[in-house]
């Protein structure tokens, strides 16, 4: 899939499912502005992008400041006359597996706060700058725990619902001006903190394959092709969508 030209914006791709899309939205030609709060990680991406031949900017990015969101759309504009696209990633865990009642305050509100407020304040931003230039297409980060339950997840689960919420409700708003908004759902992928994970735990990725139909896990590679086909013209007619990206997880 070519993506020449056009520039995108994604928060929260300096390791994981956002370094991935980095790399692979460079790859197809698009310039990639792209944010993260290591900034040394930020740099090592950048330069990757680089010899392979294409072209990005890093930018540190904390999403829970309104300000380095609002920075980070201001520099792809102003590098590059316009934002075409967003893939908003940034996100965090939170404390999994700890029942409703002990659940953490401030782990609480840290999980809302990066993974709910982040993520309005990137779609506030973005679709200010899309608005200027026509139109435009934005993915978010949500998860199969964003249309389902997980134990122990209090936080992590009330923030990808709500990000379900917020996609639907910004489509609505911007269909008319042509700013097409979706969300995806990955289930079990193997990220580099995954394959951390299952090192530690080695009955973990059994656990996991038990609850895949499909019989193994996704890729990091298949998240990125369906977030480069919501924001690629193929999709013109998808907006206010959630896509299970998920081996059919959700379905037992």
């Amino acid at each position: 899939m070519r993506l020449d030209g056009k520039v995108i914006v994604i928060p929260g791709a300096t390791s994981g499912l956002g370094k991935n899309a980095a790399l692979r939205f460079a790859a197809a030609g698009a310039h990639v502005v792209f944010g993260g709060r290591r900034e040394s990680a930020g740099n090592e991406t950048a330069a990757e992008i680089a010899a392979a031949g294409g072209s990005s900017v890093f930018q540190r990015c904390d999403v829970t400041k309104s300000s380095d969101v609002a920075a980070l759309v201001d520099t792809a504009v102003s590098r590059f006359g316009r934002l075409d696209m967003a893939y908003n990633v940034a996100g965090v865990p939170g404390d999994a597996f700890v029942k409703f009642a002990e659940y953490d305050e401030a782990q609480w509100l840290d999980t809302i706060s990066i993974n709910l407020t982040g993520m309005f304040y990137c779609m506030k931003y973005e679709i200010a700058a899309m608005l200027k230039n026509g139109g435009g297409a934005i993915v978010n980060m949500s998860s199969v725990a964003g249309l389902g339950a997980t134990p122990g997840g209090a936080g992590y689960v009330a923030s990808k619902h709500g990000i379900v919420g917020l996609t639907r409700t910004a489509a609505l708003d911007y269909a008319a001006e042509k700013i097409r908004i979706n969300a995806i759902a990955p289930g079990v992928v193997k990220t580099e903190m995954m394959e951390w994970g299952i090192t530690q735990t080695p009955d973990l990725e059994a656990q996991m394959l038990a609850h895949q139909p499909i019989g193994r896990l996704g890729t990091m590679d298949e998240i990125t092709n369906a977030a480069m086909w919501l924001c690629s013209d193929a999709a013109s007619f998808v907006t206010g969508a959630t896509l299970s990206v998920d081996g059919a997880y959700l379905l037992v």
